[in-house]
């Protein structure tokens, strides 16, 4: 496999090496072009997107992934999506792969979608909303209302928005896009008010496949997050020494860091498996995708939150990364939903399957 993601009829299912190759080609661009200090120059720049970033995950082929080779993408799988989302979880990237590559793919053959030429945000709105933030009409020409923290629609050309039992398209003339202060820089949303006319891209046969792949990649990307912030813990309760030890032989310590990686590798598995059951339209699938919304969100808070405690008194000063970590858990875990929803949905799944 190259560094440039083969294309092939859709879908494809990699063996376990292609796989390997695939999570080694995104690890290593996003060690070169996504360090701690290119996060932390995007995110304090006004718009939270670098262009030439995004130009290096597109000649990659990530904007594409899950888009079929007939529509010029790659033409993977929840599976494969899964594991580059462990990668982009782990380096914080700043880019709009979760919007443009992977929930826009309600329209997979919209121009520019895969190949990244045009950007796209998607904001679920009416029972589709499962934060409740948006409220959206649309008469079957012109779309009204608002939608409240769309990720990624400051920088998009193109908004999708999910009303009712059909998904309409609006340009930017047709909308204002007002960024509000946000607690998680990395990844910039925008209330979006709607107020023009809007273009009838698809109907609902594509939102609930939509919805499960934003999932999936959710919870893939929190995974990847409460690896990395757990490895930087374990590494620093290895070199931090006090009392002429080093912190991580102290019980008290090792007894959080055993928590800590019970929850990072159970957040592995759920988000793996989900994608397992998606990929294989299993019958358990709306358990499974429910579980891993749940269980990734609140591993990757906890072991983001206990890592800072664990750290001690330099995970609470800016230059350390660790609070980017847990800022990013935060906003990720209320993105689609919080956990108490995902919870509900979950054991509605586990009723419907008895």
């Amino acid at each position: 496999m190259t560094d440039t993601l083969v294309r092939a009829a859709a879908p494809v299912a990699l063996d376990a090496g292609e796989r390997a190759a695939l999570v080694d080609t995104v690890r290593r661009l996003l060690a070169e072009r996504c360090t701690e200090q290119d996060v932390r120059r995007i995110m304090d720049s006004e718009s939270g997107h670098d262009p030439a970033l995004w130009r290096a995950l597109c000649d990659l082929g990530l904007p594409g992934l899950l888009v079929p080779a007939e529509a010029g993408g790659t033409g993977l799988g929840p599976i494969e999506l899964e594991l580059v989302m462990e990668e982009v979880g782990a380096a914080l990237l700043p880019a709009p792969i979760i919007s443009s590559a992977i929930a826009a793919t309600l329209c997979p053959d919209w121009p520019g979608l895969a190949n990244g030429s045009c950007i796209a945000a998607v904001a679920f709105a009416g029972r589709h909303d499962w934060a409740g933030h948006s409220t959206v009409a649309w008469n079957g020409e012109r779309l009204t209302g608002v939608a409240r923290f769309v990720p990624d629609a400051a920088i998009a050309d193109t908004v999708f928005v999910v009303c009712d039992d059909q998904i309409v398209a609006v340009a930017r003339d047709a909308m204002t896009v007002t960024p509000p202060p946000v607690f998680d820089r990395t990844r910039r949303v925008a209330d979006v008010t709607f107020h023009g006319p809007a273009e009838l891209v698809s109907d609902a046969a594509r939102i609930a496949a939509a919805k499960d792949i934003a999932l999936v990649a959710l919870a893939g990307e929190q995974a990847g997050g409460a690896r990395r912030m757990l490895e930087m813990t374990v590494a620093y309760a290895t070199e931090r020494h006090q009392f002429g030890r080093a912190i991580g032989s102290f019980q008290a310590i090792k007894h959080m860091a055993a928590d800590l990686l019970l929850e990072s590798e159970s957040a592995t598995s759920a988000a793996r498996d989900a994608a397992r059951q998606l990929a294989e339209r299993t019958e358990t699938k709306d358990a499974a995708i429910a579980l891993a919304a749940f269980a990734c969100a609140d591993a990757f808070v906890r072991v983001a939150k206990d890592g800072i405690q664990m750290h001690g008194g330099i995970a609470f000063t800016w230059e350390h990364p660790a609070h980017l970590y847990l800022r990013r858990a935060r906003s990720a875990a209320q993105l689609y939903g919080d956990s108490q929803v995902w919870r509900e949905r979950y054991l509605q799944a586990l009723e419907a399957q008895s």
